[in-house]
């Protein structure tokens, strides 16, 4: 690893004059600098067998992978604070740990590039396309199947469903491919009593993986756990001001003025904007399957409401 250690300390030294980098802006400035240091960072990859898929990251604890982050952190002290425990144990798992707890929504430019080579990305989106074709043409693209296979390896039925990567998997998948895809996916369906179909849909819409809780929570709680997470959160806002700006403008949070509301007291601004934070949500909480079952029938009327939104597609049809 002489060669290799000698390149990646070169890189470093270059811009180890510039302010505190945090991690995540050290890693991206080495992808996007235009001196090789996207392909060492390949080359860390390769070595230490990284898996960044949304904030799924995962790293062997190879011997020489850590070797190269340890002499990382005793020639440049700046870093130790990206790559090493407070313990003073330095390892590529504590530069990732740092890397996915900041970065939990991935947009891959590399990702985007290799979409805008898809014949699929040329399309136009046209509404009542059925599931079952819509996959068997992602399946036949080569970028397409390539990032749904790897989106389906992290939702796959055939192992222990992990809701929260398969999520993450999901945001990975429908952030990064064209917006013209994306709808074409979403908004699939199965016109006929299909088995084909029906499966290809659940495939494509992250079922039973990363939608599925059991018991179903209340969709109030869907909404509360949401607004206690800072990505879900954001998206949710967007996705009000986006898609229910009256509701917003009329009640804002005023749960006694939004259980006044009734479902045609909700247009629902079907634009483009909407539709693209609506896409947004998939791989968040508020796409988790909830019920308004078994709830006191004081809060029936909010719940209701709030699973008409996340749910409904009444407002794109």
């Amino acid at each position: 690893y002489t060669t290799f250690f000698t390149v990646v300390l070169i890189y470093f030294t270059s811009i180890s004059t510039a302010q505190t980098i945090d991690c995540l802006q050290l890693r991206e400035q080495c992808i996007n600098a235009a001196n090789g240091c996207k392909s060492v960072w390949s080359v860390v990859e390769d070595v230490c067998n990284i898996s960044v898929l949304g904030n799924r990251c995962k790293a062997e604890e190879a011997i020489g992978c850590n070797r190269i982050i340890q002499v990382l952190a005793d020639e440049y002290p700046e870093y130790k604070n990206c790559v090493c425990t407070t313990d003073n144990f330095c390892s590529i798992t504590a530069l990732l740990g740092k890397q996915c707890s900041i970065d939990k929504d991935t947009i891959s430019t590399e990702t985007k590039l290799q979409w805008s080579l898809s014949a699929l990305s040329k399309q136009t989106y046209t509404a009542n396309r059925t599931c079952l074709d819509v996959n068997k043409e992602c399946v036949e693209d080569e970028v397409c199947n390539k990032q749904l296979s790897l989106y389906l390896k992290v939702c796959s039925v055939n192992k222990k469903c992990n809701m929260e990567e398969c999520q993450a998997a999901i945001r990975f998948f429908y952030q990064n491919m064209p917006f013209e895809v994306a709808q074409m996916m979403i908004f699939c369906d199965c016109t006929q009593p299909d088995e084909s179909c029906h499966r290809a849909k659940e495939l494509l819409h992250g079922k039973p993986c990363a939608v599925t809780a059991v018991p179903p929570p209340s969709c109030l709680n869907v909404l509360h756990m949401c607004e206690e997470n800072e990505l879900c959160r954001k998206k949710y806002k967007t996705f009000q001001s986006k898609c229910w700006r009256h509701m917003t403008k009329k009640c804002y949070d005023d749960e006694a003025c939004l259980e006044s509301l009734i479902n045609g007291d909700m247009p629902c601004s079907a634009n483009p904007d909407c539709k693209a934070a609506y896409i947004s949500n998939w791989g968040t909480m508020l796409r988790v399957e909830c019920t308004c079952q078994n709830l006191p029938p004081m809060e029936q009327s909010l719940c209701k409401l709030f699973h008409h939104m996340f749910h409904s597609k009444s407002c794109f049809s």
